[in-house]
C-alpha cells in the first residue's frame, strides 16, 4: 500500500488518525505500532514475521551491548553479531540471485538461482536499525529498555517503506513523550497534500513519457526522443521521491514527530559533490556517519580518502539494487566527485551557468544508467543521445510534453517554497491546496500508473 493510494487516502489514513488522536497519550505507541503492523502487512504480509524479528534481534543486542563497558571485547562481539544478523538479512533476501547469477556467468555453472521476493523497505528499515544500534554501542545512545518504543521507531508507518530515514536519537525524545494537536495534523496535512500532488500530477505524467519514449526499442529512437526521455525520467524520479518524502514528513507531524528533509532542490546544484547534498540526504547523512567517517574519512591522507570514497560509492551503488547498472551508478558518482576534488570543483566555482549545466548533463546520464538494468541498453541508449539521429518520434504530443517538462523546471527551484510558505495558511492557500487535492484525487482514480520507483530498493 503506497501514500498515493485511495486506499490509503480514504480508507486507511482516517480510520488510523481518528483511533490514535482519540487514545490516551500513554496508548498512542501502541497505536501506532499496531498500525503500523497493519500498514506493513497490507502491503506484504508473508514478511512482516521479518520486520517483527529486527525489532526483536537488535533490541537484545543493543541491551546487551549497553550492558558492557565502552571498548571491551563483549561489546564489539555483540556490535559484529548485530550487524552479521542485519546485512545477512539483506544480502539473503536482495542479493541471493544476483550473486548465483553471476557465479553462473563467471564460471558457467548452473546452479539454482531462487526467486526471491523482495521485503518492502528492507533496504531502509535494515540502516535505520543499524544506526541505533550502532550509536548505542559508540555510546551516543542508551538502548530502549521498551520493546514496544523501540517497534515504534523502527516500523513507524510513514518512514518505513520508503525513508527518510530517520536516526533513533531524532526521535527518541517524541518516543516518550509528545504534543498532538490539531495545528499540527494541518500543518502535516498541507505538506501531505503537496506531496501528493508531486507524485500524482507530475511524477506519474513524467513516467508515462519515459515509458513511452523507449516504447518504440532503443536502437530507433531519434536523439531528440532520447533526450526527452532521459529528462523526464530526471523528473520523474525526483518528484516521485521527493514527493514521497514529503507525505512521510507531512504524516510524521500529523503524528508529532518532526522527520528530517530530505531534499534540498538537488537540481539547482552546481557540482556533482553539491548535488549528493541535496538529494536523499538521510541516505547521504547515513552513509557519511556510519561508514566513510568510521573508514577514516579524509583524516588518513589523499589515497586513503579516495579509497574511503570508492568503498562508500560502491556500497551507495550496491545498496540501491542487485544489479550491475546499480554498480556502475555508483562507481560514476565516485568518478565524477574524484575529479571535482582534483581540479574541476575549483573551476566550476567560477561560472554559474556552465556549472549548472555540467551538473545536469551529469546527473541526467546518471539517471540513464540508474533506469535501464541492462547496460547494453544503457550504452544504446546514451549513443542515442550524443550521436545524431533523426526522426519524427519526438514530435508526437511535443506540446503538452514541452509544459510539463517547465512545470518540471519550476517546480524543481526554489521559486515556489517562499510563495507556499507564505500563503499556505490563507484563504487563498488553502483553497489551492483544497483543489490540488482533489485534482490528486482524480488524477489517481483516472489512471492505472501508480508507480513508486523507490519501493523496488
Amino acid at each position: 500500500m503506497v501514500f498515493s493510494s485511495l486506499e490509503f487516502i480514504f480508507r486507511f489514513m482516517p480510520v488510523f488518525f481518528i483511533i490514535y488522536y482519540f487514545a490516551p497519550a500513554k496508548w498512542r505507541n501502541l497505536v501506532l505500532f499496531t498500525g503500523s503492523v497493519i500498514f506493513y502487512a497490507l502491503g506484504e504480509l508473508k514478511y512482516t514475521f521479518l520486520v517483527l524479528l529486527s525489532i526483536a534481534v537488535n533490541y537484545f543486542l543493543a541491551l546487551l551491548i549497553d550492558r558492557k563497558r565502552l571498548g571491551s571485547p563483549a561489546r564489539k562481539a555483540f556490535l559484529i553479531a548485530d550487524i552479521v544478523f542485519n546485512v545477512g538479512l539483506l544480502l539473503v533476501f536482495k542479493y541471493t540471485a544476483f550473486f548465483i547469477s553471476t557465479i553462473n556467468g563467471i564460471f558457467k555453472t548452473e546452479l539454482f538461482v531462487p526467486e526471491i521476493a523482495l521485503p518492502l523497505g528492507i533496504s531502509f528499515y535494515t540502516f535505520q536499525i543499524m544506526s541505533y544500534v550502532i550509536d548505542v554501542y559508540r555510546g551516543n545512545a542508551q538502548a530502549e529498555h521498551s520493546i514496544l518504543d523501540l517497534g515504534t521507531y523502527l516500523l513507524m508507518f510513514p518512514q518505513l517503506i520508503a525513508g527518510p530515514i530517520v536516526v533513533y536519537d531524532d526521535a527518541a525524545l517524541a518516543l516518550k513523550a509528545r504534543r498532538v494537536e490539531l495545528s499540527q495534523f494541518e500543518s502535516g496535512l498541507k505538506t501531505f497534500i503537496i506531496g501528493l500532488a508531486s507524485k500524482a500530477l507530475l511524477a506519474n505524467n513524467f513516467g508515462s513519457i519515459w515509458n513511452s519514449a523507449g516504447m518504440g526499442g532503443y536502437d530507433v529512437m531519434s536523439t531528440q526522443m532520447a533526450w526527452i526521455g532521459a529528462i523526464a525520467y530526471t523528473f520523474q524520479i525526483y518528484f516521485d521521491f521527493n514527493g514521497y518524502s514529503l507525505m512521510a514528513i507531512g504524516l510524521g507531524e500529523m503524528l508529532g514527530f518532526r522527520f528530517p528533509k530530505n531534499f534540498d532542490n538537488p537540481y539547482i546544484s552546481r557540482s556533482v559533490n553539491e548535488f549528493w547534498k541535496r538529494w536523499h540526504i538521510s541516505l547521504t547523512s547515513w552513509f557519511r556517519e556510519y561508514i566513510y567517517i568510521p573508514l577514516g574519512g579524509n583524516r588518513k591522507g589523499r589515497i586513503r580518502t579516495y579509497v574511503n570514497l570508492f568503498t562508500v560509492w560502491l556500497i551507495t551503488g550496491f545498496w540501491h539494487g542487485a544489479s550491475w547498472n546499480f554498480v556502475l551508478w555508483g562507481l560514476y558518482y565516485f568518478v565524477l566527485i574524484v575529479i571535482e576534488r582534483l581540479f574541476l570543483g575549483r573551476l566550476l566555482k567560477h561560472s554559474r551557468i556552465l556549472s549548472r549545466i555540467y551538473t545536469m548533463l551529469a546527473v541526467i546520464c546518471g539517471w540513464v544508467l540508474f533506469a535501464i538494468t541492462d547496460i547494453k541498453h544503457v550504452m544504446i541508449y546514451l549513443s542515442r543521445m550524443f550521436t545524431l539521429n533523426p526522426g519524427e518520434d519526438y514530435k508526437e504530443n511535443l506540446v503538452p510534453v514541452l509544459i510539463f517538462f517547465a512545470l518540471g523546471t519550476l517546480f524543481s527551484t526554489p521559486l515556489m517554497g517562499p510563495l507556499y510558505r507564505g500563503n499556505k495558511n490563507r484563504l487563498a492557500g488553502i483553497i489551492i491546496l483544497f483543489v490540488l487535492f482533489w485534482v490528486s484525487v482524480a488524477a489517481l482514480v483516472d489512471t492505472a500508473y501508480n508507480p513508486f520507483l523507490y519501493f523496488r530498493f
